[in-house]
């Protein structure tokens, strides 16, 4: 089985938000697919279904961000044989807008929750990272990452989800290289 992990917060005030873009690619996947995210386990929800003959888990941790990895272990250990069927999907604000980038590994580059989750089952894991940053210096980044997307930036938003929708699928059927190949821009 394979696991796609879509960060975010949980909770009303921040649905919409930069910081859930990794919720609502996991919603858009799931719709996709007719896979339901309802079970609750692992401190978060889950659905099971099929994808391009993939046996997936869709997880959402309901532990706040910056605590995701607690979730995130619990699942891993219960559900994963192998970290290569791994993949986390997460904001970034030091990508602009629109742009997507997947790695097979690495560092957090600054994101609080892939930090919690490299402490909890260390780097080697696919993540597949999502712009949300502006190009331009942010005083506070807290504020910024917490704010809605503005309706200017709906387009730009809807189409970056679409392609990673497309990423992961790629993912799931050719492997990290190939969605790298085809993804990273």
């Amino acid at each position: 089985m394979k696991i796609i992990i879509g960060l975010g917060n949980p909770g009303l005030r921040y649905r919409g938000t930069r910081h859930n873009v990794g919720f609502l690619v996991l919603k858009d996947l799931a719709k996709k697919h007719r896979i339901s995210i309802r079970r609750k386990g692992f401190a978060g929800i889950y659905g099971v279904g099929r994808a391009h003959r993939q046996e997936i888990m869709l997880f959402r941790p309901l532990t706040y961000m910056n605590l995701s990895g607690e979730a995130v272990k619990a699942v891993c250990s219960s559900k994963l044989s192998d970290k290569k069927d791994l993949l986390v999907v997460s904001d970034d604000f030091n990508l602009s807008l629109g742009r997507i980038r997947l790695r097979n590994k690495g560092s957090s580059g600054g994101h609080n929750g892939l930090q919690s989750i490299i402490e909890e089952i260390g780097p080697d894991f696919a993540r597949l990272r999502l712009g949300v940053g502006t190009g331009k210096a942010v005083k506070d980044l807290a504020p910024y990452v917490l704010s809605p997307f503005p309706r200017a930036e709906k387009p730009v938003l809807n189409e970056m989800r679409e392609r990673a929708v497309e990423c992961i699928e790629t993912w799931l059927v050719e492997g990290t290289k190939k969605a790298m190949d085809r993804y990273n821009r």
